[in-house]
Formats: C-alpha cells, structure tokens, sequence
C-alpha cells in the first residue's frame, strides 16, 4: 500500500465520520420535536381527545379494554 493511498483512506474516514456525526446530531437536534410527534399519533389512534392526554391515565392505568 503506497502513501497516495494511505492518505486517501484517511481523508475518506474522516469524511465519513464527519457526515456520521452531523446526521447524528441533527437527529438529535429534533429528538424532542420527533417524541411529540410520536405520542400524538399514539393519542389519535387510541382515541385521545387532545392536549389533555395526562387526564387519562390516572385511574385507568391502562387498562382501558375489558
């Protein structure tokens, strides 16, 4: 393996370590926005009935199908 390559092999790594980490931090970055979106759809499929979703699972505990 020559030098010319060992460079290259180099510069690739970091280049994709670099691209790695700025997508990691860009999820990252939306996590919170990514989770709200997530118990929203999870609200509108078992029938939430909006922003008031702590209301629900006081007594319930879950167990909402008999």
């Amino acid at each position: 393996m020559k030098w010319d390559d060992v460079a290259l092999v180099i510069l690739a790594a970091s280049g994709c370590l670099t691209l790695l980490l700025t997508q990691v931090s860009e999820v990252l970055s939306r996590l919170p926005q990514i989770i709200r979106a997530w118990r929203q759809v999870r609200d509108e499929l078992s029938g939430g009935t909006g922003p008031g979703r702590g209301d629900r699972s006081g007594s319930a505990g879950g167990q909402d199908e008999g």
